[in-house]
């Protein structure tokens, strides 16, 4: 009968730990996305103009941006939860200026 005690709760103890390990997964990549998010939305008010898709379209500038920024710089500048904040607000200023150029060449062809 202790033997099953002792196995029974090994199998918690390992079913508890997978769902904290689960559990800190999911929330860093919520605090990587919102990081890549507000740097996008910084962009975004850096250029004139807006971007598409609110705060979705500010997360994929800031995590498209952020391989940009690291591709230019490299790894410079602090990080927070994942993101190098110099690189990524610099990529997400160059692929917001760049959106924003193509949405008023396209404004332009429809006038």
């Amino acid at each position: 009968m202790p033997l099953i005690a002792v196995a029974f709760a090994l199998l918690i103890l390992i079913v508890l730990s997978f769902v904290l390990f689960l559990t800190a997964q999911l929330v860093g990549l919520l605090l990587h996305l919102l990081m890549a998010g507000l740097i996008g939305a910084l962009a975004e008010a850096a250029i004139p103009g807006t971007l598409r898709w609110g705060w979705l379209g500010a997360i994929v500038a800031g995590l498209v941006g952020s391989w940009i920024g690291e591709l230019l710089l490299g790894r410079l500048g602090p990080a927070l939860f994942g993101v190098r904040i110099i690189p990524a607000f610099v990529g997400a200023v160059i692929l917001v200026a760049i959106f924003a150029l193509l949405s008023r060449g396209s404004r332009r062809q429809t006038i």
